[in-house]
């Protein structure tokens, strides 16, 4: 009888292992990596806006420009030879055309690299918790699942 406490006791633990510890983690990776995707199109999206407008030779632009809570204003600009991009924390430097399509392959590398970090991070934490609920299931005598891929058919 007690060693069934015993046990029964490791198994809430490995439970609470994987509740508190390894889901939130597998959740914050996961919201770490849509953030670099998201920055990922951003910088995709301004690279093909570049090239439009080099390949169209627009040096005026009048556009609308999202002030906030979906206000929005007209903007003529006089120049689009130079542009301003965020280029992280908070600051934006002034590049031309050229300046900004080779900043942005270098973020777009960057980003590439952070993506797969937190991919990487993301199979892991999987993996973990299938190890841990791996051996919860041993701890419970629960048969292996005769598929071995967890999955129904």
């Amino acid at each position: 009888m007690e060693g069934e406490y015993v046990k029964m006791e490791k198994v809430h633990k490995f439970e609470e292992f994987v509740d508190r510890r390894l889901k939130p983690d597998l959740v914050n990776a996961m919201a770490e990596r849509d953030k670099v995707l998201e920055q990922q199109k951003i910088f995709s999206d301004l690279k093909r806006n570049i090239q439009m407008l080099e390949s169209n030779g627009l040096t005026r632009l009048r556009t609308m420009v999202n002030l906030g809570s979906e206000v929005y204003v007209q903007a003529d600009v006089p120049d689009t030879h130079h542009i301003f991009v965020d280029i992280g924390l908070g600051f934006y430097a002034e590049f031309t055309w050229s300046e900004a399509l080779q900043f942005i392959s270098t973020k777009e590398k960057a980003l590439s690299r952070q993506a797969e970090d937190y991919t990487r991070q993301i199979a892991n934490i999987k993996a973990q918790i299938k190890l841990v609920c791996e051996g919860i299931r041993e701890l419970l005598n629960i048969p292996a699942d005769v598929h071995g891929s967890g999955s129904k058919h």
